[in-house]
């Protein structure tokens, strides 16, 4: 509901050189397209990136770009990326440009990005790929990053304590940028396993990897924790990877083809072959569980969880929780979009109906929109339909609750215009009541809001109904943590459940999340959560 950002999404393809030429490449509509010959075609793998991009976009819609590598042009490796959408970065509704657009791109391998932005500024020259530019074939290098370094701020400080280096960006890419550089500067020959390991040794976060040099060597990484998902396939001559399986199965790639990258490993890739290695032990997972509630596509399936199926299960569990009285008046209303899967499901347990009684305005995106307020935007984001919901007792569906500023808006419009006649929030996550310091843009305890309401980590009933009267719902339900590992599939001990339980997986988040508890509880801080803040966290 507060719109929650994810820090990034990436892909990788490459067609190899041995084999026949893949079913998967696109063949061309032009009439020169028919007289390609094998380097033409295979060259035609790197038109596949915008696609893949495409199917995650919702992991970002800030800036896009890739980077394409080919033997055949004397720009060995070409970058094109931009502020926007990934349809509008590659001009993808304007048929001429993309063309022209993905014939200078054209090669047997690249690398592509998503991003939003929870480090750095909306400019287009913290857009990725980073391109790094040099005389030497194995120094001149391209990668793309998935993830949110938490040591962040002691690598730039280290690397800012040497005179000769400097930082123009504030962003944990550039950090990542330098330190990729620095190792190849080193050895220039350093193999992709031997740079991880080093990188491994430094890093404390979630760093997923996809990079590509002048060489046409490519490798594609998952940090040790396996924080973030990164899935890959590999069939004939045609290799893809990608942060999403949707964006794999709509190349056509089989679903017994697509494997998740494992925490602490790599694949490798050149021109000849396909290889998996392992860089660092992972003797403990620490999978995001929002990517099942919310940042992932519906249609994916990582890490052995299923991102529908298991939304599916958080609306089972709310139902079995349901206290109100059930009768001929009411209804479940999802929030759209993605508490839709759990709205339905919900409504299907409870045998009432789930009805969109909030249509959302999906061509906004991230335009701006001219109004005073943040009720303005609201009005002009959702539309509530007053003929399903007039005197009706909504269960009104959402993922989550953040800052709730959203919520009270949307809360007050269902009212006024929608006329129901009593609002029933259901939420299908436990409350927030720490920041995320791996990829997700919430990193301050005051800005949260069910901090300020809860006297310890557990949320009881009198606190749920004063939450409901700050945002104007007639209840307001949470789900408990200990039902957010079966319903997402997988073990309690590899998710990552940090910003429900204030136990991190690694030593930097646990150092900010303290920094954060003293920065609510300081002197300068007037949030209405500074007192609990302390109560909870100190």
């Amino acid at each position: 509901m507060d719109e929650l950002h994810h820090e990034c999404g990436i892909a990788a393809i490459y067609h190899l050189k041995s084999g026949g030429i893949s079913p998967l490449v696109p063949r061309g509509k032009q009439p020169q397209d028919a007289d390609a010959d094998d380097l033409q075609l295979r060259a035609r793998a790197s038109r596949l990136i915008p696609g893949m991009l495409l199917d995650m976009q919702n992991r970002g819609q800030l800036a896009a770009g890739m980077t394409s590598f080919n033997p055949a042009r004397l720009q060995l490796i070409q970058t094109h990326k931009d502020v926007g959408g990934v349809a509008e970065v590659f001009r993808m509704n304007h048929e001429e440009h993309y063309r022209r657009r993905m014939e200078e791109l054209a090669g047997p391998a690249a690398i592509g990005h998503v991003r939003y932005a929870t480090c750095g500024r909306d400019d287009p020259s913290y857009a990725q790929p980073f391109e790094r530019h040099h005389i030497a074939r194995s120094k001149w290098f391209s990668f793309a990053f998935n993830g949110q370094l938490s040591n962040y701020p002691e690598l730039r400080d280290e690397i800012l304590q040497t005179t000769d280096f400097h930082l123009t960006r504030e962003t944990d890419t550039e950090v990542l940028h330098h330190l990729i550089s620095q190792e190849l500067s080193e050895n220039s020959e350093i193999q992709p396993r031997e740079l991880l390991q080093r990188l491994s040794e430094r890093l404390d976060g979630s760093w997923n990897i996809v990079f590509l040099n002048a060489r046409g060597q490519m490798f594609v990484s998952r940090d040790p924790l396996g924080i973030r998902p990164l899935c890959f396939a590999h069939e004939g001559s045609l290799f893809a990877a990608a942060s999403e399986s949707v964006a794999l199965t709509h190349l056509g790639f089989a679903e017994s083809s697509i494997r998740n990258v494992p925490p602490g490993g790599a694949i490798v890739v050149d021109g000849d072959s396909v290889q998996q290695v392992q860089f660092a032990e992972s003797p403990a997972k620490s999978h995001c569980f929002f990517e099942w509630i919310y940042f992932a596509n519906a249609g994916s399936h990582f890490d052995d969880a299923g991102v529908y199926l298991s939304r599916k299960r958080l609306g089972e569990q709310l139902a079995a929780r349901e206290t109100i009285e059930i009768d001929d008046d009411v209804i479940v209303v999802p929030v759209p979009d993605t508490a839709k899967a759990a709205a339905d499901s919900m409504a299907f347990s409870l045998k009432v109906p789930s009805l969109e009684g909030l249509i959302r305005n999906r061509y906004i995106g991230r335009t701006f929109i001219e109004g005073n307020n943040r009720a303005d935007k609201v009005r002009m984001k959702y539309t509530p339909l007053p003929e399903i919901m007039d005197g009706k007792r909504v269960l009104l569906v959402d993922d989550s609750i953040v800052r709730a500023t959203t919520l009270k808006e949307l809360l007050l419009l269902l009212r006024r215009r929608g006329k129901a006649s009593e609002i029933h929030v259901r939420i299908a996550c436990p409350p927030i009541i720490a920041p995320c310091f791996y990829g997700i843009d919430m990193s301050t305890v005051s800005e949260l809001f069910a901090p300020g309401f809860m006297e310890g980590t557990v949320i009881t009933e009198e606190e749920q109904q004063r939450m409901a009267r700050e945002i104007g719902a007639d209840s307001l339900r949470y789900l408990p943590v200990d039902a957010l590992a079966d319903c997402v599939g997988l073990p309690e001990s590899s998710l990552c459940q940090a910003c429900v339980t204030g136990v991190y997986p690694t030593p930097s988040g646990t150092r900010l999340y303290q920094k954060a508890i003293d920065q609510a509880s300081g002197p300068n801080c007037n949030s209405a959560s500074a007192e609990n803040g302390r109560r909870i966290y100190g």
